[in-house]
């Protein structure tokens, strides 16, 4: 969730520093302000909740510094009071034995930093939110590159069933696939005597996982709470990337939040689509819920979010993709085998398996796969060599298996 707050965070320094996408604009602004920067989120769920504290700065090329040694906490109006404890590099959490969101309080986020300033936010009521009904997914395509081309993939859509008068909703995700690689290492190879050995912790299959950082917002606009049908979540391109080649998962988490809480997510999502272009119209003012208690004219960015949370997992294997005649993922890797004959000269000195084997992997950034042996014997014919994110599926995710996953192929 709070990987929806730094994009869009990052999107608004980008507004304030005037970037532009043509050529590179830096322009010394005078009379800069450093702006407070606060990402933080409370729901109802059994867990610790976080707040992060950082500034804008005026370099545009700059991650924003963070804002330590501030005094954070919490308050209700049943006269309730969360102190955050720091963490560092300006993160805040509260202790999840000691508080917990309830449905029907009013929460409101106070800040004090080391300079004294003091920051308080409206008072946030968590609201009830209803059950996710359904996750399910169907053939689709999306247009990309201005509307000049189409990508075959899938889209995964979302049926809520009514709350009680839920008008206004946000949604996150966390996606997670298992994967692998297409050359794993299997052997290893030893220079000092030649000898080939097997790997016993073969890093074959992995899983990735990725939290959504897209706007998913939701508004009711007949003014009567309802269920919601077929609200499209994310659209997956089967040919971009690994998620759909073995089995994929998404977990959704629904918010049900306020018209002004929807507001802020409405009008940053069009500052995002605006692209921040100096030459482009001025985007309208994102209007934050946070504010300087000595200094009400002060900006501060970002938005303290108050709601109840519910959450559903679906799980696609590749065996409900491989009827939808969709076109597959190919990894970009090259698969190299090598034999001492191809490098030597008439002249030369011998070249030797040592040769092969350093020429890739101690002068150049390859693995050693495996060995291809001739038919029949355990002659050594061939080294295979791979790039070492084809052969190590480490490098991109994790070998280790989520505690929720379920092997459904």
């Amino acid at each position: 969730m709070l990987k929806v707050g730094h994009k869009s965070i990052i999107t608004l320094i980008a507004v304030f520093t005037l970037c532009t996408c043509i050529d590179p604009y830096a322009p010394k602004l005078k009379g800069y302000n450093s702006l407070l920067v606060v990402n933080g989120l409370i729901t109802d769920e059994n867990t610790s909740y976080t707040v992060k504290l950082s500034r804008t700065i005026q370099n545009q090329n700059t991650s924003p510094t963070t804002v330590s040694d501030a005094i954070v906490f919490i308050t209700d109006d049943a006269g309730n009071t969360a102190n955050l404890n720091n963490i560092g590099s300006g993160i805040y959490k509260t202790d999840s034995i000691e508080f917990t969101g309830i449905v029907g309080r009013n929460y409101t986020l106070h800040i004090t930093t080391k300079e004294g300033d003091e920051y308080v936010s409206d008072p946030c009521p968590m609201q009830s939110v209803p059950d996710i009904d359904s996750i399910y997914f169907a053939k689709d395509q999306e247009l990309v590159n201005n509307g000049t081309q189409s990508q075959e993939g899938i889209s995964i859509y979302l049926d809520s069933k009514a709350g009680d008068n839920n008008q206004y909703y946000r949604w996150a995700y966390e996606e997670t696939w298992k994967f692998k690689v297409p050359d794993p290492k299997k052997f290893n190879f030893n220079m000092a005597d030649s000898s080939i050995t097997s790997v016993h912790d073969i890093k074959e299959y992995c899983w990735k996982s990725r939290k959504s950082d897209e706007i998913l917002i939701y508004s009711n606009y007949s003014g009567q709470a309802g269920p919601i049908k077929k609200e499209p979540i994310y659209f997956i391109a089967a040919d971009q990337s690994n998620r759909l080649l073995i089995e994929y998962s998404i977990l959704i988490k629904q918010y049900s939040i306020s018209k002004t809480e929807y507001n802020f997510w409405d009008n940053l999502k069009q500052v995002n689509e605006s692209g921040g272009d100096i030459f482009a119209s001025q985007p309208f003012p994102v209007i934050s819920n946070i504010h300087n208690i000595n200094n009400f004219e002060e900006q501060v960015l970002g938005y303290f979010q108050v709601s109840a949370v519910k959450q559903k997992r679906e799980f696609i294997p590749f065996s409900e993709i491989v009827g939808m005649n969709l076109p597959y993922y190919n990894y970009p890797c090259e698969r190299i085998e090598a034999k001492p004959s191809d490098y030597q000269t008439a002249l030369g000195p011998l070249i030797t398996w040592d040769f092969v084997y350093a020429l890739f992997c101690v002068t150049s950034d390859y693995y050693f796969v495996e060995p291809e042996y001739f038919n029949g014997t355990n002659n050594l014919e061939k080294m295979v060599f791979a790039r070492p994110e084809c052969a190590n599926c480490e490098l991109s995710g994790t070998i280790t298996k989520p505690d929720f996953w379920v092997d459904l192929n």
